[in-house]
């Protein structure tokens, strides 16, 4: 068969730009997505990869390969050659008509998915073929564009993009819930001397960048070894953490916004055919809700406020789960919706939080009771993202670490802040759980290639 290789995506382009001619000669390789036949002209859904929507193949009965194209299986890989048939009027804008076929790659009897719909339970058993069913063929085209907006939005700002360290001997914020990484159980410091653990965090790591070249960031896999099996904690996920010199926590909290905003765009110009796919059958609503946060000025409200409104509204009648509400207490999830989604109804920031539920790390305020810190709420989660500015002062760190018991081992964290250091400011964003926003997907099981969580790994 002649070979002049062209995709899907070339022709969806080419139609948008007015270049596709009828009669167009095209070559193509991919996948059967469907294939029915109507006794006298057949139609292939056809999809090589390269962009979400199907294209339709039109095989007639004057074709000497009617029959063999007929008996053609679901998800087989196949060559065809045909011509371009414009069809504005239709719902599908153009049709290739087949003039010859070759089957690449025949499927065995045994093939899991069918052309229906299967449970995510399932397709989580067969991470390997998932990414053919619809959804998370368009949620992994998501998942590619969101990536390369991050890296878009702070190469365009001039950041500079660090790879932090996968092995490390600092469990970052003290939670203990490390992967330790060991050659020989007997003698688990052996091969680095050391207690060596996967990171939790890329943040300490990156700080001193930020120190040197001003404006930073990070943006890889971190890990938690929590035995936690709700439908947002995984094992292994990505983490977004800049870091900013010269920067407090208002220039911290500008750039999330803009950064958010920036991103959310992206997706919605960019991801347009997958994004109406998941407002369809995901989550009804969920573009408009996206946009909501583009229209939104993010409010920011202090988490003393944030208390007080939220005893004001039991004392209402509102009832809460967890009903014992005072200062101090690490806010649930149902506190945050509550002022996000009721209260301010819209995106919004709660800052400067009692120091003893914050980081140590975190710049103390004026008060000596709150630190300089900043969780990001929006409708439908909660917390999506948290940041602060940094604690510069040499003795008020030293005296945190000091009470963390983490000072010997981060003392070359410690001495930035006596070999030139300033303020400076960062934050944390889940990038996976970023996805099941922006989505509307409620697992992230589901929008990970390979889902690690306690008790699987399959792959």
């Amino acid at each position: 068969m002649e070979r002049k290789m062209i995709t899907t995506y070339d022709l969806f382009l080419s139609l948008a730009k007015g270049e596709l001619k009828d009669g167009e000669s095209v070559f193509l390789e991919g996948w059967i997505r469907g294939n029915r036949d109507n006794g006298n002209i057949g139609f292939i859904e056809f999809n090589d990869g390269s962009a979400f929507k199907n294209v339709q193949l039109v095989y007639e009965k004057d074709n000497p390969q009617y029959d063999e194209i007929a008996h053609y299986k679901y998800a087989a890989s196949i060559a065809v050659k045909g011509n371009v048939v414009l069809t504005p009027a239709n719902k599908q804008p153009f049709e290739i008509k087949v003039s010859e076929t070759s089957l690449l790659g025949d499927v065995s009897e045994d093939y899991p998915l069918q052309k229906k719909r299967h449970s995510f339970e399932f397709l989580r058993d067969i991470a390997y073929l998932r990414p053919r069913a619809n959804t998370f063929n368009a949620l992994f085209r998501v998942r590619n564009k969101l990536a390369f907006a991050i890296h878009k939005f702070f190469q365009e700002k001039n950041f500079m993009y660090v790879h932090t360290p996968i092995i490390t001997t600092n469990d970052a914020e003290g939670a203990g819930q490390c992967f330790k990484v060991v050659e020989d159980m007997k003698d688990p410091t052996g091969f680095f001397n050391a207690n060596a653990c996967l990171t939790v965090s890329g943040q300490l790591h990156v700080e001193p960048f930020a120190l040197a070249f001003r404006d930073t960031y990070t943006f890889g896999p971190t890990f938690r070894a929590e035995h936690s099996n709700t439908s947002r904690h995984a094992s292994e996920f990505w983490m977004i953490e800049p870091e900013i010199a010269f920067a407090d926590l208002e220039d911290n909290m500008d750039l999330m916004e803009e950064f958010l905003k920036y991103i959310i765009n992206y997706v919605l110009t960019n991801c347009p055919d997958e994004m109406n796919f998941f407002n369809t059958m995901i989550e009804k609503g969920v573009i408009d809700k996206m946009k909501h946060i583009l229209n939104s000025s993010f409010k920011r409200v202090t988490y003393t406020e944030g208390i007080e409104i939220l005893k004001k509204a039991q004392e209402n009648g509102h009832k809460f789960e967890y009903s014992d509400i005072y200062w101090g207490m690490d806010l649930q999830s149902e506190h945050e919706r509550y002022l996000t989604e009721e209260v301010v109804k819209g995106p919004m920031f709660l800052i400067d939080f009692p120091k003893e539920i914050k980081s140590f790390y975190m710049k103390l305020n004026k008060d000596g009771k709150t630190v300089a810190a900043c969780d990001l709420l929006v409708p439908g989660v909660g917390e999506i993202c948290g940041g602060s500015q940094r604690e510069e002062n040499y003795e008020l760190l030293k005296e945190r670490m000091e009470e963390q018991g983490n000072k010997e081992i981060l003392e070359w964290y410690l001495n930035l802040r006596k070999y030139g250091g300033c303020i400076h400011s960062g934050f944390g964003l889940g990038f996976d759980r970023l996805l099941m926003y922006i989505t509307g997907l409620s697992n992230i099981r589901d929008v990970q290639p390979y889902p690690r969580t306690p008790g699987s790994i399959k792959y």
